[in-house]
């Protein structure tokens, strides 16, 4: 596996620091919030003793790169290349007269380890489980999002070529790329993880990387009962709603929960139906056998053979789906998506960037619109008001916190209004001394149009669940 190597090449590479692993369940970041420490942690510049670390371990890392044979390394036990590293690193070590404590010498093997097999200073990020987002700002600023909170963390690269070099691993795994002439793209990693990437010359201040993390236990809508997100009657509501096929937008900001609300309420979708879901990056986690994965493609170096959302969303009308779930709209394929819900591909769902339910159905316009200025507004509010039915609007509140804010329903038009009405609303009480918003999801009282579908379809809700407080 290995070939002959010079210990006298020098040539600095990056380095990292392991965060502390905390041993919680990411999906339950609200219900564990209260108990979460809201105080940052600590960051003190890297001095003089760091910097020869990160030194030492670039140098050891050029020698990996030169002794080890890449072709076969995929194939190599984690065990043999631990012992190989760990005699590289004692060899040097000696070599040097550079004493290290044994636990240390461990630390470095483990972090050369996870240069050369995984993403680096990322690794223990992307590995402790109280971490949701990872945000790289530079190859020296690094955040990460814990219990809804950003803290910047004591982890950095040893320059903006060693950042370059982790990109390069994360975008070509999956047949992309980013450089000056296609300066952002979106990834994810192989536990599907999202990512998005950003360089020189649109980041003024260097590379830029921001991860979503993939939910190794995703959420799911009884849980959401247990910590008090929902009520048992909008749950029940929910469920039904997708048993029943009815067409479903989820409505929100970033980072307030939207592809998770997906998941979970994808949960309850007939295993013995044909889903097709559409992407920009694949991160969707369906439980069912028989699903269709679609992913958009970039344009080549020569800006052709690109792959769009709408040219997906079209072509899955070709492909007998029972169910389409785009990941997520923002452009001209919200009008392909709403032809496939007006035409027979009941119980589809989709996401969108919007700050309530109502906000929600404008964007969707302006998408249409988009597409073709030929389309007078009150035709497209038709099409909206027939093919959606539910709007779900989530938020991320003021502590960080992800909260269903109203599970609204689309009644049908008033002239060329779209008419809606709220079944459920957060109600917002006001903030505790910790700064934690107190409120309570509860029923506004009005029974949903779409009981008596709900009820032709064999789900039945109870009254009650309609009910104030119930």
């Amino acid at each position: 596996m290995f070939k002959d190597f010079d210990l006298r090449r020098r040539q600095p590479k990056g380095e990292r620091h392991a965060a502390p692993a905390v041993p919680a369940d990411t999906m339950d970041r609200e219900s564990r919030h209260a108990a979460a420490p809201l105080v940052a942690s600590p960051y003190r510049e890297i001095d003089e003793a760091l910097r020869a670390r990160l030194d030492l371990k670039s140098r050891l890392h050029e020698e990996l790169l030169g002794r080890l044979n890449l072709a076969v390394l995929d194939r190599v036990e984690r065990s043999a290349l631990k012992r190989e590293i760990s005699g590289l690193v004692n060899d040097t070590l000696a070599a040097e007269h550079n004493p290290m404590r044994a636990d240390e010498a461990e630390r470095l093997t483990e972090e050369l380890i996870d240069e050369v097999l995984g993403l680096g200073p990322l690794e223990p990020l992307l590995a402790d489980p109280s971490v949701a987002d990872v945000l790289v700002n530079s190859f020296s600023n690094v955040y990460v999002e814990r219990y809804g909170r950003l803290e910047r963390v004591p982890v950095q690269f040893r320059d903006e070529r060693h950042l370059m070099r982790i990109i390069d691993k994360i975008v070509t795994r999956i047949g992309r790329r980013v450089d000056e002439s296609q300066p952002w793209v979106d990834a994810r990693l192989e536990d599907g993880s999202r990512v998005n990437v950003i360089v020189r010359p649109c980041a003024i201040d260097g590379p830029t990387v921001s991860i979503r993390k993939f939910s190794r236990d995703p959420l799911t809508l009884d849980r959401l009962v247990e910590i008090g997100t929902l009520t048992p009657g909008s749950m029940q509501l929910l469920r039904g709603l997708v048993e029943a096929r009815l067409n479903i937008l989820i409505s929100g900001g970033t980072g307030s929960g939207k592809t998770t609300m997906l998941n979970a309420l994808s949960a309850f979708i007939d295993p013995t139906q044909r889903i097709v879901t559409i992407e920009d990056a694949a991160e969707l986690q369906l439980k069912q056998d028989h699903v269709v994965r679609l992913e958009t493609r970039p344009a080549s170096l020569e800006g052709t053979a690109a792959v769009t959302q709408r040219d997906l969303v079209r072509n899955a009308l070709r492909m007998r789906p029972d169910r389409i779930i785009v990941g997520e709209v923002r452009g001209t394929e919200a009008f392909d998506m709403l032809q496939a819900m007006n035409t027979g591909h009941d119980g589809s769902m989709t996401t969108i960037h919007a700050n309530s339910a109502r906000d929600a159905l404008s964007r969707l316009e302006q998408m249409v619109v988009m597409m073709s200025g030929d389309i007078p507004m009150s035709a497209v509010r038709r099409q909206i008001a027939s093919g959606l039915e539910i709007v779900l609007q989530l938020a991320r509140l003021a502590d960080g916190r992800r909260r269903i804010m109203s599970i609204a329903e689309i009644t049908g038009m008033e002239g060329d209004v779209i008419t809606m009405q709220d079944i459920f609303l957060y109600k917002q009480r006001g903030r505790s001394e910790a700064g934690e918003v107190i409120g309570e999801f509860v029923a506004t009282g009005i029974r949903p149009k779409c009981a008596e579908r709900l009820l032709a379809a064999g789900v039945n809700i109870s009254s009650d669940a309609f009910m104030t407080g119930g």
